[in-house]
């Protein structure tokens, strides 16, 4: 048995939480706090708390009244929340197997159709794309669209986005086998575009379901108002990334992280030191993209102005420990939620918590 054999079999776990999983920028524990748990005071200003006690809630989506379907990483669970603080399960995936990074993670819901929603997750020997219906109470009749992503303890990707066309992206981990996402035949490494069945969309660059490849870790996905996709990705060990994405845009890794003069690469519009963000989720408003910063412990905001990305700022340091989902609301507004009973945080006993911003 190879490795990639063995890290989709599981066989090769305790090794990568003793080894891999302690080298890679995202999955080092926060930097130790000080004081209590609760210490960052928030500005009462800032954002409101729209929910509490949640199980690491990982992706966020909107239905067409303004409800969010919220996963739940580690419970497998989905939660309809209200933006009046309303939360009720709507669904458990009952084949998710959450180790690791992995477990229930991203969510999307059909344009201009609350009745199918895409969920992407963990089992015992992949991670998977499926499709379900939704009656608006619950999430029934699983449909399973893409199988067999290598999973491991960690890198599953996750992010789950439509575009005005009705495609879908989803992104793919390289499963801890840094060398897959150069093969362009593989999955894994990659972002996909696919239709609601799973299959390739037309005019895809290598006839099949891969859009962009060279990405290590992509879990956060989001279109600027011109249908731009961006997405953020954790870097290893020096430099963590905002990308535009492009059609058949090979983003360098393994070979390079950050920035590189390699013009077969296409180099990021932003980027940070690990320390400083490891982002998940990525959301766009009114010009600025919001994203989620894990073992940076904020939300990064950055102007964007067409295909280029301004000078980053960083809000609400420290205040709510590990951020992870972020989503545009139909208002307006930012959701985002804290990720610090994650196994890595520090949770408070109202953790974790669903978050309201308004952009100014």
């Amino acid at each position: 048995m190879d490795r990639r054999q063995l890290l989709r079999s599981g066989l090769l776990g305790a090794g990568l939480v003793a080894g891999t999983a302690l080298v890679s920028g995202c999955t080092e524990p926060d930097p130790p706090r000080t004081g209590a748990p609760d210490a960052g005071s928030p500005d009462p200003a800032g954002p409101e708390v729209i929910a509490s006690g949640l199980e690491v809630p990982w992706a966020i989506a909107f239905l067409r009244d303004g409800d969010a379907l919220v996963t739940q990483r580690d419970a497998a669970t989905v939660v309809r929340v209200s933006p009046g603080g309303d939360v009720r399960t709507v669904g458990d995936v009952a084949d998710a197997a959450p180790r690791g990074e992995g477990g229930l993670q991203g969510i999307a819901v059909a344009p201009g159709d609350d009745s199918v929603v895409f969920l992407y997750y963990t089992t015992a020997g992949d991670n998977r794309l499926v499709r379900m219906d939704f009656d608006g109470t619950r999430l029934t009749r699983p449909r399973t669209l893409i199988s067999g992503l290598d999973a491991a303890y960690n890198h599953h990707g996750g992010a789950l986005l439509f575009d005005a066309d009705r495609s879908l992206f989803v992104a793919v981990g390289d499963a801890a086998v840094p060398e897959v996402a150069q093969d362009v035949r593989a999955l894994n490494g990659k972002i996909l575009r696919v239709d609601r069945d799973g299959r390739p969309w037309p005019g895809n660059p290598f006839d099949n379901e891969v859009w962009s490849y060279g990405h290590r870790n992509v879990e956060g996905l989001a279109l600027d108002a011109s249908g731009r996709l961006w997405a953020s990705e954790f870097g290893q060990n020096s430099r963590d990334e905002l990308n535009l994405i492009r059609r058949g845009g090979n983003y360098g890794w393994p070979e390079v992280e950050g920035e590189s003069d390699d013009p077969r690469f296409v180099s990021p519009a932003a980027g940070w030191t690990t320390d400083e963000a490891s982002p998940a989720g990525l959301a766009i408003v009114g010009g600025r993209a919001y994203m989620a910063a894990l073992r940076g412990r904020r939300l990064w905001e950055i102007p964007l102005d067409g295909d280029t990305a301004g000078a980053p700022t960083a809000r609400f340091t420290g205040d709510y420990g590990r951020l992870r989902a972020v989503a545009a609301a139909p208002d307006g507004s930012v959701w985002f939620g804290t990720s610090n009973r994650d196994g890595r945080g520090r949770p408070t006993g109202s953790d974790d918590r669903l978050l309201r911003m308004r952009p100014a």
